[in-house]
């Protein structure tokens, strides 16, 4: 028997309480996984407050992020005592999540951890981290090289957004940040943010094309923004599109694309081929180290997962919030 934090509806009520499970109610996939860490993304929050429809089917345990240590595995790529790390791949949507002492997954989402990366650094990352990682390798694979000149990022204050800032300033690109919220342009400076501008700035209506001002950008939050940054965005430039934070339209036309060459490159961290997801965790483990994670995060106990949830939901919170699994604070 272990603990997990379980969505349950009884009549047309769901809720997440914290029961105790047996290996036999997790679903039938070849890897057990004892888990050590997990975290809390904005998906998780909706799911445990029941604010979003986030869940496949009930019961189910919440949490998209976890971290620990192979038990049993029926696959050869993965033995007893490796440390694995699992984001998205429909962890915690369409099987049973992170928010629990033991989670059965499959093989092919699963990453041994870098040996240069902590449990709870890999949390710290999570899947704002790893779309991030993503992100910037899809504009390394478009040829945005240091060279090419600024690299845009909006929703700079959020997770993945901020996370980009660093992983960029660290490989030598030239940063411009994007945020809503002036109060933290200090902040994304220290994460290497050469210049922060106001999210007023972009709120015009875009027109087909504009003066070229970026090489690259990340976008999280769509609508007139990202189509605002498309007109903007330098001939061969291209834009890594994550997010729909601002709404999920795009009003644009053709003329980025066919006058200037610049790509639109869609960006999906929940469903990645097993090559890429290695090459992006490597990529993390190798740029930022310990004291960038620590930085950004803050860790709680596994009963504290309800009350972290609202918290988020209601922005209280900022940067990463992992979860110990050993720990009931």
């Amino acid at each position: 028997m272990f603990n997990a934090l379980v969505a349950q509806q009884t009549g047309k009520t769901v809720t997440c309480r914290f029961e105790q499970w047996d290996n036999c109610q997790l679903p039938d996939h070849p890897i057990l996984v004892k888990v050590s860490h997990s975290s809390i993304n904005y998906k998780d929050a909706l799911a445990v407050t029941n604010r979003g429809k986030i869940l496949r089917s009930l019961p189910m345990v919440p949490g998209i992020d976890l971290v620990g240590n192979v038990v049993e595995s029926a696959s050869t790529d993965f033995q007893p005592g490796d440390t694995v790390v699992l984001c998205g791949g429909g962890l915690g949507e369409d099987y049973c999540g992170g928010f629990a002492e033991y989670a059965r997954v499959p093989a092919e989402p699963l990453v041994k951890l870098p040996a240069t990366m902590s449990p709870k650094d890999a949390m710290a990352a999570g899947t704002a981290g790893f779309t991030a990682m993503l992100c910037v390798l899809a504009l390394q694979d478009a040829s945005i090289k240091t060279s090419s000149g600024s690299i845009i990022v909006s929703g700079a204050s959020g997770g993945v957004g901020s996370v980009a800032i660093a992983i960029l300033a660290r490989l030598g690109y030239s940063v411009t940040a994007i945020s809503g919220r002036p109060e933290h342009s200090g902040f994304l400076k220290q994460l290497g943010a050469s210049e922060v501008l106001p999210r007023e700035a972009f709120q015009e209506p875009a027109k087909p094309l504009e003066p070229q001002r970026w090489a690259g950008a990340i976008d999280t939050v769509g609508d007139n923004l990202l189509a605002k940054l498309l007109a903007q965005i330098n001939y061969a430039g291209a834009v890594a599109s994550c997010g729909l934070a601002g709404g999920h339209q795009l009003n644009t036309t053709v003329m980025p694309f066919i006058l200037r060459g610049v790509k639109l490159l869609g960006i999906n961290s929940t469903y990645v081929d097993n090559p890429l997801r290695q090459r992006a965790w490597q990529q993390l483990a190798d740029v930022l180290d310990h004291r960038f994670w620590a930085s950004i995060s803050q860790t709680i106990g596994f009963q504290a997962i309800p009350e972290y949830s609202e918290k988020l939901l209601a922005g209280e919170v900022r940067g990463r919030i992992i979860v110990d699994m050993n720990s009931a604070e």
